[in-house]
């Protein structure tokens, strides 16, 4: 799972989401031919421009995101949260369709067209999606301006005094970001737009932890532990009283006020029912999501019986290793491995370094899948123990485009005891290597390609890489124990569970404990793991489709390859013509994967 934060919402949204259907049906474009005639080179320039427009309009009013991505040039600023903003977002957004609508393609290369397709596509969605009213619903126990806030240190650099003085009038502004927030709670209220009760529940007490804190020992005081040479002693005492200064009058007392609402007024007007159905227009919001999700034209009873037929198959093949194991059923293997002490950890640290051990031995097999390895390093660090209680096993974060903050892999030590390391293994291809840290990077590293495209995300690609990524280890010669091995089944058919808990509980009105039973039906999974999993599913309605949605149709696509060009099929090549392009909706995906075969042919 890739970290994406508030924060990065803003930045995400012109990128993540698509609609499947094509664009003629969407909206009505103004004709090309009423612009005057331009030359190839000059809508390729004016093309140019306006991609560069739209991203600087992206960058300026997500001063957070533009911070994450390591350009400085707004982190003093935060995002202005109101309506009102949102509703100039949206009218900005409509020109820029406008605007790309004009610009004739005929001509350019084949990079341009799609960059043009692409972004117009997710102009549009932006369009569709505000009917849902998303900013009315900001915050839930995976993410949220109170979480992303306190994280926001780790991902920004202090190099200088002025990063120091920024960072501080940034903080100035926290009181309005969270009253613009709170005011958008309210309208939810009013709209019937509500999270599930028992998940704000856990939302008020993260609130509270970071509330309570002390101003020195608060996340938000991270930079002063460590000042760059360059800054004088003078400076530094006078950075450390501002910044604590600030914490103390401004971000403490946000956090406080923040919990009183929740507490007061927005907990106790939750939602009862766990399921987007009863959220207004809930039937539609859950099929737009599974269309953002999957870029697919799936209905949720399709991907609910896809899930239902990957379960069947995964268990038939992790049958196979119990048997060999001297086990007669799953379920005697399952509850002999929840005891047994060798499959656990005994510290954070051996979790920890088992991530790291798994990333190091895949490093030098690269070269054998890839032609394009990514130059950005990778760390595996342990989770902030603030939001840790409520979040997955792992996530990625990636680093910046510059080099200067490596990718991280954030390792969950929380109850550490309990967790399962048959599973580190395929986690760690997943966050990581193959994973996300080498599809990100590689993206981000891409020349000659739009901005945008190099920080695309699209939940099936990127997932479903990831997913795809993990299978990868054991076609390379990995997951020796077959322990690890079951590991990696258990991990897959995790993700095809939840093609089956999610439309249940979204389409089919299951309630929270037939996910929490259907997990422990089908799986070995720890129950800290199910919990917040289940949690995860009902917070994000139709996230979670996109990973085993993307690697059936990676898997897919690379069986048709292969069909296709018999002994001319190289695997190398086919994961560059996949990765070359940054992340792509599944439609576009195959129909480069189409047109390749055919050069390859040639």
């Amino acid at each position: 799972m890739t970290k994406i934060s508030l924060g990065l919402v803003g930045g995400l949204a012109l990128m993540c989401c698509m609609n499947t259907v094509p664009l003629s049906a969407q909206i009505q474009l103004p004709p090309a031919a009423t612009a005057a005639p331009q030359s190839v080179a000059d809508r390729s320039k004016a093309l140019s421009a306006l991609f560069d427009e739209i991203w600087q309009d992206k960058l300026k009013h997500s001063p957070e995101y533009a911070s994450y991505l390591g350009d400085k040039r707004y982190n003093d600023q935060l995002t202005d949260y109101s309506v009102q903003a949102v509703n100039a977002s949206l009218a900005r957004g409509r020109g820029f369709i406008e605007k790309l609508g004009m610009i004739d393609t005929t001509g350019l290369t084949d990079q341009e067209k799609l960059s043009a397709e692409l972004m117009m596509r997710s102009l549009i969605d932006d369009q569709e999606a505000a009917k849902f009213k998303g900013w009315e619903m900001p915050v839930n126990q995976f993410s949220g301006f109170h979480t992303d806030l306190a994280q926001m240190p780790t991902d920004l650099s202090f190099d200088s005094v002025k990063d120091y003085d920024d960072y501080i009038s940034r903080l100035q502004k926290v009181p309005t970001a969270f009253s613009q927030i709170t005011a958008n709670m309210q309208l939810g209220i009013e709209d019937g737009r509500m999270p599930p009760e028992y998940l704000l529940e856990k939302v008020l007490v993260q609130g509270q932890t970071l509330a309570n804190q002390k101003p020195e020992d608060s996340p938000f005081a991270l930079p002063l532990k460590k000042f760059p040479k360059t800054i004088s002693v003078a400076d530094q005492k006078r950075i450390s009283g501002d910044l604590l200064n600030v914490i103390t009058t401004d971000v403490l007392p946000s956090y406080q006020r923040f919990a009183r609402f929740m507490k007061a007024d927005y907990v106790p007007k939750g939602r009862k029912d766990p399921g987007a159905w009863a959220l207004p227009d809930g039937d539609a919001y859950y099929a737009f999501r599974i269309r953002q999700s999957t870029t697919l034209n799936k209905s949720a009873a399709e991907i609910h019986q896809i899930g239902l037929d990957e379960v069947k198959r995964d268990e038939a093949e992790m049958l196979a290793i119990v048997h060999k194991l001297g086990f007669a059923d799953l379920k005697s293997f399952n509850a002999a491995l929840k005891t047994n002490p060798k499959e656990h950890p005994t510290s954070k640290e051996q979790l920890l370094d088992a991530f790291r051990g798994y990333i190091a031995q895949m490093q030098p097999k690269l070269p054998e899948l890839f032609g394009t390895l990514p130059k950005a390093k990778l760390e595996v660090i342990e989770m902030p123990s603030y939001i840790a209680k409520d979040q997955a096993e792992a996530f990625y974060d990636q680093g910046s485009a510059d080099g200067k903050r490596p990718g991280k892999v954030d390792v969950n030590t929380y109850n550490f005891a309990e967790r399962s390391l048959a599973g580190v293994e395929a986690v760690a291809y997943h966050e990581g290597i193959p994973g996300h840290h080498l599809q990100i990077s590689i993206a981000q590293e891409l020349t000659g390609l739009p901005e945008f495209r190099k920080q695309s995300y699209y939940t099936a690609y990127t997932e479903g890489w990831a997913l795809y990524s993990e299978r990868l280890g054991k076609e390379i010669g990995f997951y020796q124990d077959p322990y690890s091995d079951y590991g990696r089944l258990e991990a897959d058919i995790w993700r095809a569970i939840r093609l089956v808990v999610d439309t249940g509980v979204h389409s089919q009105h299951w309630t929270r404990q037939q996910m929490v039973d259907y997990f422990h039906e089908h799986t070995a999974m720890d129950d800290t793991n199910i919990q917040a999993e289940v949690d995860r599913y009902i917070a994000w309605p139709g996230q979670a489709l996109g990973y085993k949605m993307g690697q059936l149709k990676i898997l897919e696509l690379r069986e048709r390859a292969k069909t296709a060009l018999g002994t001319k099929f190289d695997i190398k090549a086919f994961h560059d013509e996949v990765l070359d392009s940054g992340a792509l909706p599944m439609d576009v995906l195959d129909q480069r994967v189409t047109d390749w075969i055919a050069a390859q042919k040639k």
